[in-house]
């Protein structure tokens, strides 16, 4: 009875083993490499994968996800012979498990020997200043190296990322220094060119204040000589008109030599008021002289001695009533009213000469007597 309870529990034992051996769960996105007495017999699928117990045997189990691995700063020489630490990321990811598994031993260690020695080929054909800036032309020229020598693995390399590009200190310090000083220049280089703007809108506004002050002071002139001129030809016209009523008032009221008598006995106050006259002579018979002043003075062509005929006297026009001169022929006006006052006052002139050449003279023969100063 024993017996058959030991053989029923190792036959029970062997079951359970055969089962184990024989059924194995693989996990989504992943492959099982199935080896039979060494060699590739199979890849387990995800899901449940029946094997035949004691004899296939699951060798390897590969990850077909896009995997991420970063290697440590590799210490890379530049075509100025200047020593920088690369550090790098790799996105891979398998596309053959069979070929990963038996083409290459250790993949990951082998896309790390090949990325240090393709940097090092990369970054050895340029200069610091073009390594620091060509970033994405060595992730393209890493990337294209790096795939076509893992195609043959079953791997495709995605996509290659330089992590830091980091130059020796005293570098550093250098480039710091540069781009300080070309910092510095900008800021240069923008205040002044900020001066200049300035200054060209300072000088701007001085000339459009310049042009308008000027605009100004030339429309106040043009409008002053405008004025000036209006009240020249109005006083002209005024004048001409009042020499041509004076004119007209004296034929109208024909003068004689009583008259002229007249006004030259009105005009000796004036005559004695000048500061230069210390001594005036007058006839002892003043009575007689002024009886006689008219043929004293003569007579002045063109006056009779009694005024015969029959003159109007002049219409005086109201001065309000006096048209305005028209801008366009204001020149025009002013030289005909110039003529008219140059006429007038020659023929006075003409007059007064006639008649001083024609008068008889009246010699006096009576004593004479000083007046006292004015």
């Amino acid at each position: 009875m024993i017996g058959f309870l030991v053989v029923l529990a190792i036959v029970a034992i062997l079951v359970i083993v055969t089962l184990a051996k024989s059924v194995r769960v693989v996990q989504q996105q992943t492959v099982g490499i199935v080896e039979r007495f060494g060699k590739y017999k199979t890849g387990l699928q995800p899901g449940l994968n029946l094997l035949t117990p004691f004899v296939d045997k699951v060798r390897y189990t590969i990850d077909m996800r896009e995997q991420v691995v970063s290697f440590p700063p590799q210490g890379v020489i530049t075509e100025d012979n200047l020593m920088v630490s690369i550090d790098s990321v790799i996105y891979f990811q398998v596309n053959d498990p069979v070929r990963a598994t038996y083409e290459i031993s250790n993949y990951i260690q082998a896309i790390e020997q090949l990325t240090m020695t393709t940097l090092r080929n990369i970054i050895g054909g340029m200069d610091l200043e073009q390594t620091l800036t060509s970033r994405e032309e060595i992730n393209e020229k890493l990337r294209y190296v790096l795939d076509e020598a893992t195609g043959k693995w079953g791997i495709r390399v995605n996509r290659v990322e330089l992590r830091s590009i980091d130059p020796p200190p005293s570098i550093q310090d250098s480039m710091e220094k540069q781009m300080r000083a070309d910092r510095d220049k900008r800021a240069a280089i923008l205040t002044a060119e900020g001066m200049r703007q300035s200054a060209v809108l300072s000088a701007e506004g001085q000339k459009q204040s310049a042009i308008l002050t000027a605009q100004g002071d030339k429309e106040s002139r043009i409008l002053r000589a405008q004025a000036e001129r209006e009240a020249r030809i109005l006083k002209a016209q005024g004048e001409a008109q009042a020499i041509t009523t004076v004119f007209n008032a004296i034929h109208a009221g024909k003068p004689d030599q009583g008259l002229l008598a007249y006004q030259y006995l009105q005009m000796l106050p004036s005559i004695a008021q000048g500061d230069s006259n210390k001594l005036w002579i007058i006839p002892s018979e003043i009575g007689k002289a002024m009886e006689g002043l008219g043929s004293a003075v003569g007579q002045i062509a063109g006056i009779p001695q009694k005024a015969e005929g029959n003159w109007q006297a002049p219409e005086i026009t109201d001065a309000e009533a006096t048209p305005e001169v028209e801008s366009g022929v204001q020149d025009k006006a002013v030289a005909e009213a110039d003529n008219a006052v140059q006429e007038a006052i020659a023929a006075a002139q003409n007059a007064a000469v006639s008649g001083r050449t024609t008068a008889a003279p009246a010699p006096s023969t009576s004593p004479e007597h000083t007046l006292p100063e004015a």
